[in-house]
């Protein structure tokens, strides 16, 4: 069955990933990557903004269309090599 309803739990499980993942890869930022690293931090603190925003407001479909920017975000910056980190669960690894 097919369910077009996101879950205040669901919604509250991918916050938790998403802001986790967020404090490693702000210890976890590759030498010489920083200005990059600091873009990508500023984009992904602004998409769990936006989340946030939408929650308030009982709009967790489009709050969980902007954690997954957020998370988008982070794992590109892993994926560019612009933080080190070692969590297959949190990240996509290569």
């Amino acid at each position: 069955m097919k369910s077009d309803k996101i879950s205040k739990e669901k919604l509250f499980k991918y916050f938790k990933v998403s802001g986790d993942a967020l404090n490693i890869i702000k210890k976890s930022i590759i030498k010489g990557k920083e200005k990059e690293a600091k873009e990508i931090i500023e984009m992904v603190e602004n998409y769990l903004s936006d989340a946030h925003h939408f929650e308030k407001k009982e709009d967790f479909v489009n709050a969980f269309a902007a954690l997954n920017y957020a998370h988008g975000w982070i794992d590109s910056g892993v994926r560019l090599e612009v933080f080190e980190v070692d969590d297959d669960k949190l990240f996509t690894i290569k």
